[in-house]
C-alpha cells in the first residue's frame, strides 16, 4: 500500500486527512508520524512531499522523501514567508545567482534533466511566479543571459556561496526598489481616497442663514407687504 502526502517538515501531526489515509493499513499512527518526522527534519520549516509504502502482511514501513517544491526552496533560501501576489508590480526578494544554483542543486534529483543549468532555468521560473528578482534584474533577462552563457563559470563550479561584498549590494538596491513601492503604494491609497470623496454626492440645496432654505427666506420677505393688504381690506 503506497500513500502520498505533503507534510511540515519535522512536523507532521495527526489529524483526520492522516487517519483516514493511513488507518486502512492497521498501522500504529503515532509511530508513522514519528518516522515522518524523523525522516524529514532537515526541511524544517517547509513542505515536503513524502511517500510512504506499506506492506499489509507484515506492517513494515518504507519512508521515501522527496525534496521540497522549489518555491518552498526559494522562500526558505530568502528567508520570505511568501510570494508577491502581484509580481509585475510589487517584488518581495533580490536573490544572486549563487542562491539560485544553490536552490537548483537541492531540487535537481528530483527534476527530469540531470543538467543543473537546466535545473536553474526552472528555479527561475518560480522566481517570476513569486516575484522575485535575480542579481537586480527580471528573472527572465537573467534566463536568457544564462542562454548566453553569462553565468557558465558559476553553474559549472557550482557555486553557491554569495560574497559579502555582493550580498551587500544586492541588499541596497533592493531597499531602493522597497521604498519606490512603498511610494507607489502610498500615491495610489492617496487617489483611491481622492476619487472615493469625489464620487460622494455633494448638497444641492444652499442654505440660508441658520439653516433656512432660499424659498423659506423669501417667503419670510414678503411677509410684511402681506400683513399691510389684510389691514387696507378690514378699513
Amino acid at each position: 500500500m503506497q500513500i502520498k502526502l505533503l507534510v511540515e517538515g519535522g512536523d507532521m501531526q495527526p489529524g483526520p486527512a492522516i487517519s483516514q489515509k493511513l488507518g486502512p493499513a492497521g498501522v500504529n499512527i503515532g509511530q508513522v508520524i514519528q518516522q515522518v518526522n524523523e525522516a524529514t527534519k532537515n526541511f524544517k520549516g517547509m513542505k515536503v512531499p513524502v511517500e510512504i509504502e506499506i506492506d499489509l502482511s507484515t506492517k513494515n514501513i518504507d519512508i521515501k522523501v522527496f525534496s521540497p517544491p522549489i518555491t518552498e526552496l526559494l522562500k526558505k533560501e530568502l528567508g520570505i514567508e511568501k510570494g508577491s501576489s502581484l509580481q509585475k508590480k510589487t517584488k518581495v526578494a533580490n536573490a544572486s545567482i549563487e542562491q539560485i544554483i544553490s536552490v537548483s542543486k537541492t531540487k535537481l534529483p528530483n527534476l527530469l534533466s540531470n543538467n543543473l543549468k537546466t535545473a536553474v532555468k526552472s528555479v527561475l521560473g518560480s522566481c517570476l511566479s513569486l516575484g522575485i528578482l535575480v542579481e537586480d534584474k527580471n528573472p527572465r533577462e537573467v534566463i536568457r543571459e544564462i542562454e548566453e552563457g553569462k553565468y557558465d563559470r558559476e553553474i559549472k563550479e557550482e557555486i553557491t556561496e554569495t560574497p559579502l561584498e555582493k550580498k551587500e549590494k544586492l541588499g541596497a538596491y533592493f531597499a531602493k526598489v522597497l521604498a519606490e513601492q512603498e511610494k507607489i503604494k502610498q500615491q495610489e491609497e492617496a487617489a483611491k481616497a481622492a476619487a472615493e470623496a469625489a464620487a460622494t454626492t455633494p448638497a444641492t440645496a444652499e442654505e440660508g442663514k441658520e439653516g433656512e432654505k432660499p424659498e423659506e427666506i423669501k417667503s419670510e420677505e414678503k411677509k410684511p407687504e402681506k400683513e399691510k393688504k389684510e389691514k387696507k381690506e378690514k378699513k
